[in-house]
């Protein structure tokens, strides 16, 4: 397989790379890792005779904690989230979650904002930042705009971002000491048929806030808001028939699409069996911390 013939453009500042897209406009096509794009060019999928390579601009290598906050540029690779010292100490589980996703070399090369702006539904990321409740900093000349998690993840390949705007920031709160994340996925193949995270905070022992977002069986992640008012007010240290309960709950809302993966009613026992084991994690996680 090989790419299609393109013009590669290399800028070194935003204002640039804005100045690109206002050039070329639909011709043109951004990456950073390129891990997506590259693959869907060489299938025959997509062209684009205008390629603009992001990693020359240094604000989208940003990887800092600022103002209770875990600031991530778009261009930060999964390896560099994998391995990063800052990473595990303020939010281990997402270091946990990197280092699952796909194999090594694609985590070399592709990177957080090109993971989120190519919005493949099979992908782990997207439901860990849902649970996290992270927002997503985009740019378009001087206009900036955040975007939640929730609102930025539309459809399959398909986001919030408006034709010449940039995904430049992922931020995620730094979790307190009281809360608790858990991500989970099952694979049949590379990509995960099934993600699942958790996130807990607790209060004298029990469940005082609960987040569970489930992904890569139908067309988006979201949460799962009939799961999580089951997890709430449950002790730390809960029995089984009450986290059987949640992953009922979750599997009950889910809409799954029958695929290559399995069929809508097998994918619903993958919801209620791994949101069950996902929240159990969170809860054991949150209870260590108590102590």
């Amino acid at each position: 397989m090989r790419l299609p013939p393109f013009e590669l453009h290399r800028p070194s500042a935003l204002e640039e790379a804005h100045a690109i897209l206002e050039e070329f406009g639909d011709d043109a096509a951004v990456y950073c890792g390129g891990t997506e794009l590259f693959l869907v060019m060489k299938l025959g999928l997509a062209s684009y005779p205008q390629l603009v390579d992001l990693k020359r601009i240094p604000e989208l290598h940003v990887l800092a904690e600022q103002n209770g906050w875990l600031s991530i540029g778009a261009a930060v690779t999964h390896r560099e989230l994998e391995s990063s010292t800052l990473v595990h100490r303020l939010l281990p589980a997402l270091a946990e979650m990197e280092h699952r996703v796909a194999n090594i070399r694609v985590r070399s090369a592709g990177t957080l904002g090109g993971n989120l702006a190519f919005s493949d539904p099979h992908s782990d990321p997207a439901t860990f930042l849902l649970a996290a409740g992270a927002e997503l900093v985009c740019r378009h000349g001087d206009a900036r705009r955040t975007i939640s998690m929730t609102e930025f993840v539309r459809g399959p390949y398909e986001t919030a971002l408006e034709p010449g705007e940039l995904l430049t920031e992922i931020r995620i709160p730094t979790p307190g000491t009281s809360v608790a994340i858990a991500h989970m996925k099952f694979a049949l193949h590379e990509r995960p048929a099934l993600t699942v995270s958790c996130l807990v905070r607790a209060e004298e022992g029990r469940v005082a806030e609960a987040r569970i977002a489930v992904g890569s069986v139908s067309a988006v992640p979201a949460r799962a808001p009939e799961a999580e008012a089951a997890l709430l007010g449950i002790e730390l240290e809960a029995d089984d028939s009450a986290l059987a309960q949640v992953g009922q709950a979750a599997a009950d809302a889910s809409t799954p699409i029958a695929d290559a993966n399995g069929s809508v009613e097998y994918k619903r026992n993958l919801v209620r069996v791994f949101v069950d084991r996902c929240c159990r994690e969170a809860l054991g996680r949150a209870s260590s911390k108590a102590h």
